[in-house]
């Protein structure tokens, strides 16, 4: 007996290992207490595993709500395929699905809380052959105003901003400085390349320049015709016939 006990006892060791034999039941995964301000929005978090593989066709979802006070327990939510928000009770156009079945995540959201919501919010997932297994429970408590931790996280996230801002414009103008260090201990370094001329294409080599303008001066224009002719020089031939005839005028005065 004591053999046969020893060699099933191997077996479903064995067994456990390879992973044949799996623990069977859905695991629900939920805060235990949430704390929203009197009309906002607040969001019950619930995440689940199976040992099954999921079947976003199979997979049940249910939401209740039990409140504080005697009364009885009222349904929230219900999905099945699709989500159905509650058509009456005080849950009506307040819940809004915000979960995902690929990822495992089977949350919603309840629009404008009220003090008659404070009270626990019990989750149930249901995955067949997964259909037992224990529920996840949120305590939901609405409140006037902002508790001091979660004032005491505000104030942590802004100053943190802040302080990103101030470590960023700290590391820009130390920067610039030492730039500026650099250029005022290398100034020959900092200095810009000396800019190339650029050549005008239709300006004239000197020389060239020099041969137009004395050829230029060579010509002259007539302003009567638009002609272009040599310039004036002196006529020999004009002068000698001037010379005598001038000579004769003043002859004929003598002999006069």
């Amino acid at each position: 007996m004591c053999v046969k006990g020893l060699y099933f006892l191997t077996v479903l060791s064995g067994l456990a290992a390879s992973g044949v034999l799996q623990v069977s039941g859905m695991r629900i995964y939920t805060s235990s207490n949430v704390e929203a301000v009197n009309g906002t929005d607040v969001r019950l978090k619930c995440t689940f595993q199976s040992s099954s593989p999921i079947n976003p066709n199979s997979v049940v979802i249910s939401w209740t709500f039990r409140p504080l006070g005697p009364g009885r327990e009222e349904s929230v939510f219900h999905y099945q395929q699709k989500p159905y928000p509650p058509p009456d009770g005080i849950f009506r156009k307040r819940i809004l699905w915000d979960g995902n079945i690929a990822g495992r995540d089977a949350s919603i959201i309840i629009r404008e809380v009220k003090f008659t919501y404070n009270g626990t919010y019990i989750c149930q997932v249901k995955n067949p052959p997964d259909v037992h297994g224990a529920v996840g429970e949120i305590r939901l408590r609405v409140v006037t105003s902002a508790s001091f931790s979660e004032l005491l996280l505000l104030a942590l996230a802004i100053g943190g901003g802040i302080a990103a801002v101030v470590i960023l414009l700290i590391i820009i103008l130390s920067c610039r400085r030492c730039k500026r260090r650099q250029r005022q201990r290398h100034p020959e370094e900092c200095e810009e390349a000396p800019r190339k001329e650029r050549k005008d294409p239709t300006a004239c080599h000197p020389s060239r320049a020099i041969h137009l303008y004395l050829s230029q001066t060579t010509l002259e224009i007539d302003s009567s015709d638009g002609m272009i002719s040599d310039p004036s020089t002196p006529d020999s031939s004009s002068s000698e016939d001037e010379g005598p005839s001038s000579d004769d005028d003043d002859g004929g005065d003598d002999s006069d």
